[in-house]
């Protein structure tokens, strides 16, 4: 920063302290600003006539003094502002000094060599750069330059540098501004300096051009003049580059304490809640994740793109999540969907007030019309890591050889009232979030987890559907009561399969469930199902704050016999429940989907599996709801279908639990079908979102798990249709995936051997190219 001038030092005396902190010049202490100042005026101790000698004798200074030459620097900071007169090609002539805009951030003073072309010009400038300018570039002819030599250009800027002191606009401004006086820059020149030579009108030039508080720049007719901005206007100015200054150093702070952060080894970063606990931090840190994620407003968009200019950074989302990344803030794998969807991972202290007082007092409204069916034996099928477990099957065969299965459903509205404050917080949930690094339940943990759940060995609350079925796998029989059960085994379905092979005499009742779903699924297909079982990855990931974290990958095969015993006794289960409905006139959220025969013929000479599901679920129509009578599903091949087996997780199926246990209880049902359907559609708007932030995390692990294996591993894939040509989409079938490649040969349904490329999983990228398989 320069020294300030003896002219500069006399003019602080009587400058204001908002003028003095604007230009960074310290006050010399000899003026008092008097405490009666009019509002809005700037006003020196004494009179005015006090200020009009100080003026004088500040202008007389400038006119007397000489330059001194001061060390030189290049490249004067300027803006794009037009010219004091309008520029064109007869203006310009070969040796005159000009200042000109080189981009955005620098103007220049270079001088002119010779015509290039019709319009533009070559000149020399201050760096001693040739350079080609239009017109439209030069922002001021210095006056008096004729045959200027450019190696002068630098002492020039020297000798200027000492006259540029810009609390002398102040003093101008207070003497102009009392006469209302417009002046050019040779004018303003000849007033402060008291010469109009090339020098002085420069400065003046350079002075008013860059000023953004006391003159306004005014064309007229070819001409411009500056004009005195209004006092209560120049002290809004002043103020806000005051504020500017201050944003500006909280700025600096900030990308101070970023620079530290990064440089920090892993373990030593601060935590992500250190980052919130002062609101200027929070704000920033907030604006910059908010940028991260494509979601933010136009104020966290101009803060987080001056964070990363002022760390050499482009502005955009992924040098955000880079930064991010890099001070500790997020973690290597954070899930950015949790953030773009606003997803609620927590609940209001209201909410888990009242679930804590629903855990001590354990209502149950039904208590009295509970069935005891704790004496049967109850089997749990669910995947390993399930917390909220909801469901639970039995069987046994009558003494005429037919088969009875109990669908036993955990009887979660026992605790609650529909409309109630945890009935509310489910609706805007829609439903649990099932994620490879976290669970997110619909209702509060300890009541989903504990209280509502099933639980092994330990009597439970239940809603109890009981089918009969005929031999050929139809219902004969239905009931649909509260109960008691007593769960004798938690199974997974790998351990379930593994019962069944065993074979043992005791687990009868297992072996009779298997039967049951072998017949209904034969009946299902004769009333035209479709088959869209697919291979279904899983993933665990055990610690997802870890650079590294332990991936644990599961490949489900939907052909698995246990998994296709639970899935045909819950379309069971719905189907009972659609029933049940319709025979007593009960406004349900049935489902349904209309039957096409296209998919069956389309897709028949396809074998058995993933590629015969795909080909199917690509010609199948919109599903269907009605709220008042149930809708035949093509799809599962029953008349009428109700999702009634998961009513801790899914708030639909808490809906039909509304309206069906009222029933029981002898009461009108709480609900309209126009009150379900606007619930159904609130849910659901949810359930998608939910879908969509499962489905993106679940691909985002699978191309980590891809990522981190062999270079070179082999991989078989099942090709599952043709895009184009012989443009494939493949099914790895150890990793359960979809990927485009193009293959060589064969067709859809056939196997192939795949080796990885490239895998990016932040960028959602992943290409394989075909191994060929060796032929003898």
């Amino acid at each position: 920063m320069m020294r300030p001038s003896p002219m500069a030092a006399r003019a602080a005396s009587g400058c204001s302290t908002a003028a003095l902190a604007f230009f960074r010049l310290r006050p010399l202490g000899r003026a008092v600003r008097p405490a009666t100042a009019p509002a809005g005026r700037f006003a020196f101790s004494g009179t005015a006539t006090c200020r009009g000698r100080l003026v004088d004798s500040v202008l007389e200074e400038l006119r007397s003094r000489r330059p001194v030459r001061v060390s030189a620097r290049i490249g004067l900071q300027g803006t794009k502002e037009l010219s004091d007169s309008k520029i064109d090609k007869k203006t310009l002539r070969k040796g005159l000094l000009l200042e000109f805009v080189k981009d955005s951030e620098r103007s220049l003073l270079a001088v002119v060599e010779r015509p290039d072309g019709k319009k533009n010009w070559v000149v020399t400038d201050q760096n001693g750069i040739l350079s080609s300018i239009k017109p439209q570039q030069v922002t001021y002819v210095v006056p008096g330059t004729i045959d200027f030599d450019c190696s002068r250009i630098a002492e020039f800027l020297e000798k200027a540098r000492d006259l540029l002191d810009p609390t002398i606009l102040e003093c101008a401004w207070m003497e102009l501004s009392e006469k209302d006086k417009s002046v050019t820059v040779e004018e303003f020149a000849d007033i402060v300096y008291g010469s109009k030579e090339s020098l002085e009108s420069y400065c003046a030039h350079f002075l008013l051009s860059r000023d953004i508080v006391y003159f306004v720049k005014v064309d007229n007719r070819g001409s411009s003049t500056y004009q005195p901005r209004p006092s209560a206007q120049v002290g809004e100015l002043i103020r806000r580059k005051l504020a500017k200054e201050a944003a500006d150093k909280e700025l600096e702070e900030f990308v101070d304490l970023l620079k530290s952060a990064k440089a920090l080894p892993l373990d030593s970063k601060p935590s992500k809640n250190s980052w919130l606990m002062e609101e200027k931090v929070k704000q920033k840190i907030e604006s910059l994740q908010a940028y991260a994620v494509d979601a933010c407003n136009d104020a966290q968009r101009r803060m987080a793109g001056n964070i990363l200019k002022a760390l050499g950074f482009s502005r955009t989302s992924s040098a955000a999540l880079k930064l991010l990344i890099n001070v500790g803030y997020f973690p290597v794998h954070v899930n950015l969907d949790l953030f773009r969807y606003d997803v609620q991972t927590t609940y209001s202290e209201e909410v888990l007030s009242v679930a804590e007082e629903l855990l001590a007092d354990c209502p149950d409204s039904d208590k009295h019309i509970r069935k005891d069916l704790s004496n049967l034996r109850v089997y749990a099928i669910d995947v390993d890591e399930a917390d909220e477990l909801d469901d639970a099957l039995s069987a046994t065969r009558l003494p005429d050889g037919r088969i009875k299965v109990w669908i036993h459903v955990a009887d979660p509205t026992c605790f609650l009232q529909p409309r109630s404050i945890i009935d509310r917080e489910a609706m805007h949930r829609g439903t649990s979030i099932f994620l490879p690094t976290a669970t997110y339940p619909m209702f509060p943990e300890r009541l989903a987890m504990n209280a509502m759940s099933l639980q092994q060995g330990t009597d439970c609350r239940s809603v109890s559907v009981s089918v009969t079925l005929h031999p050929d796998g139809s219902i004969a029989e239905y009931t649909i009561e509260n109960s008691v059960i007593k769960p004798t085994y938690m199974l997974t379905y790998e351990g379930a399969t593994e019962l069944l092979y065993m074979n043992l005499e005791e687990e009868e009742d297992l072996r009779i469930l298997q039967e049951a779903a072998s017949i209904r699924a034969q009946w299902r297909c004769s009333q035209g199902s479709i088959d869209t079982s697919m291979i279904e990855p899983r993933i665990k990931v055990a610690n997802p704050d870890d650079p590294e974290p332990n991936i644990n990958l599961y490949v489900e095969d939907q052909t698995n016999p246990a998994m296709q015993l639970v899935t045909e006794m819950m379309i069971l289960c719905g189907e009972a429940v659609a029933a049940f409905g319709a025979d007593n006139n009960i406004p349900l959220p049935y489902r349904g989907h209309p039957q096409s025969s296209t998919a069956v013929t389309a897709s028949a000479y396809l074998p058995e599996g993933p590629a015969r599901s795909v080909a199917n679920i690509s010609v199948l129509r919109a599903a269907e709801m009605d709220f008042r009578k149930p809708v035949a599903h093509g799809v599962l091949g029953v008349p009428g279908y109700v999702q009634f087996s998961s009513p801790i997780r899914r708030y639909v199926d808490l809906l039909a639990h509304y309206q069906v246990k009222a029933f029981l209880r002898g009461e009108s049902p709480p609900y309209s079908a126009g009150d379900l359907e606007g619930m159904t559609f609130i849910a659901t708007m949810h359930v998608k979102v939910a879908r969509r932030l499962h489905s993106n995390s679940l691909r985002y692990w699978l191309l980590e798990y891809l990522r981190r294996q062999p270079k070179g591993r082999k991989y078989k894939a099942l090709i599952l249709k043709f895009m184009k040509d012989r443009m494939a989409t493949l099914l790895l079938l150890d990793v359960g995936i979809q990927v485009t490649t193009m293959v060589a040969a064969g067709k859809v349904g056939d196997g192939a051997t795949v080796v990885v490329e490239m895998v990016h999983p932040r960028d959602d990228i992943l290409s394989v190219t075909e191994f060929p398989e060796d032929t003898e």
